[in-house]
Parts: C-alpha cells; structure tokens; sequence
C-alpha cells in the first residue's frame, strides 16, 4: 500500500514525523510521503525512522495556494529544499501564518471565546507550520469544543468572521516553483467541498499546461462521481492520477491507507523527479 499525503507535527498533525511514519508502518503501508503545510522540517526525522522500520519514504511538501478568494492545495514531491524560489516561497507563507494566526485569535477572545495567544501558541511545537488547527486544539484543551471538526464548523471556517487570509502563491507560480526546483506538483483533494471552492477544468488545463503532474482522485472528500470526473480528466489532459489518506493522527478522522496510489504512478512520480531521492531502507 502507497499513502501518499500525510501529515505530521511539523504542520497540523498530532505525532511527530517518527510517530507518523510508525504508525504507516504499523498500518500496513509499504511506502508513504510525509506533506507537511508549507514545510520540509519533518522530512529527517521521518527519513531515520523510514530506513529504521523498512519502509520507503516520499519527502514532500503540501504548499497553499490562492487565486482570488479559491484556495488550492499542491503537494510537491520530491523537490530540492534549498533552491532559492522554494524557499522564499514557503518562508513568506509561513510569515504570514504566524501574524495571521495571532489576528484570528484575537478576534475571537474579544467576543469571549476563552482562548488566547500564548494558548495557541503552545499547540504549535517549535519549528512547525502554524495553523488554523492549533487553533482548534486549543479550543479542544480547553474543553470548549469536541474536536477540531467542531471548531472548524462553528468559528474557524473560511465563512467565520474571525478568517483571516494569509499569502499564498498563484497556483500556476506554485507549479513553475515547484518543477524549478526538481519536484513533481499533484493537486490535493481538487473537488473536495469543504474547502473554498472545487478546482475546476479551467484551471486543471492551466496548471497543466505550466508542468502540473497530477490529480489527487482518491480522497475521503470526494464521492465516486468526483472520482470518476477526475480520472476521466487526468486522462483527457494526460495527467497521473494518485490515491491519499491526507492522515493528521487524531486530528482528523482519516485513517493511514484509506485511499492509495498505485506502484506504477509513484515510479512515475520519481521517475519525474530531480530535486531529492526516495528514501528507501
């Protein structure tokens, strides 16, 4: 089994890379990538342990992107951390992250929502991409909410008044940056409904156009016409087509392995490659 999005500490998910890529082992995976928002910091950390429990990492990157008010979400496998374009990129998205995560909190406290900054702040551990979601962890600890579906339902969707937006590259800047430095762009979750706004066929063509991979089909966010529609369109503009978990540990319901990718697609995902190896043990 391939699960090829997935998300440790170093962005919003709840264990550590060495966590995460245990816990793929146990559930039976035999390769994985570890995509944390906006950040390869996860990425040695999951590599030690890759080769300690045999299994064969995929380092990427899932990287934010808008246009107008659509948010899309690309993850890049496989590109060269250091070169210059990448890294300006995510440095400049991850500052805007920190400032607009104080903005939405404060909002919130003003109308008496029990939560602060420095609340916030200690969900967030040292390094990583900070979120939305350690907002809502937040929120859980202080036992004003269930879980994170709960807090993104009644304040920290892009609906909420408390939203703030942050810097997010174009997509199609996003795509170019991503295959300058050596790594190959697949779109996540493209139909998915609980996001702003379905990546539609226009810009699917574009991003393609500009070097785009693939599409992220297999998704618990899509139901089996979404599925069909994205195959049928990976087809048509001659794109890969992979299968995900999009797993965040316990902070959200998906569970390792769920959705998966095919063995001939990966090898053409490295095939595609030139920024950074697979890890294999």
């Amino acid at each position: 089994m391939i699960d090829l999005h997935t998300h440790s500490s170093a962005s919003d998910g709840t264990q550590t890379p060495a966590e995460l890529v245990r816990a793929g082992a146990a559930a039976g995976l035999e390769a994985m990538a570890v995509t944390d928002h906006d950040t390869t910091l996860g990425w040695d950390e999951a590599s030690v342990t890759a080769r300690e429990v045999g299994l064969v990492l995929v380092p990427g990157i899932e990287v934010s992107c808008a246009r107008g008010h659509q948010s899309l979400h690309l993850l890049a496998y496989l590109p060269d951390r250091a070169h210059p374009a990448l890294v300006a990129e995510l440095e400049q998205a991850r500052a805007s992250r920190e400032t607009r995560l104080d903005r939405m909190v404060e909002g919130m406290a003003a109308d008496g929502i029990p939560i602060t900054v420095a609340s916030v702040r200690a969900e967030v551990e040292e390094g990583a991409t900070p979120g939305r979601p350690h907002i809502a962890d937040a929120l859980v600890r202080a036992g004003v909410v269930g879980h994170r579906d709960e807090a993104f339902t009644r304040w920290l969707g892009d609906d909420s008044p408390y939203y703030v937006a942050h810097y997010a590259p174009d997509p199609v800047r996003a795509v170019e940056v991503v295959r300058a430095a050596g790594g190959v762009p697949v779109v996540a979750h493209p139909l998915s409904r609980t996001r702003t706004g379905v990546v539609g066929r226009d810009l699917v063509e574009e991003l393609a156009a500009a070097g785009l991979a693939g599409l992220e089909a297999h998704h618990r966010d899509h139901d089996e016409a979404a599925v069909r529609e994205l195959v049928d369109l990976a087809g048509a503009l001659g794109l890969l087509v992979t299968g995900s978990s999009d797993y965040h540990g316990t902070g959200k319901r998906n569970r390792l392995g769920e959705n998966t990718t095919e063995p001939e697609v990966l090898a053409a995902i490295e095939a595609q490659a030139t920024g950074v190896a697979v890890v294999r043990p």
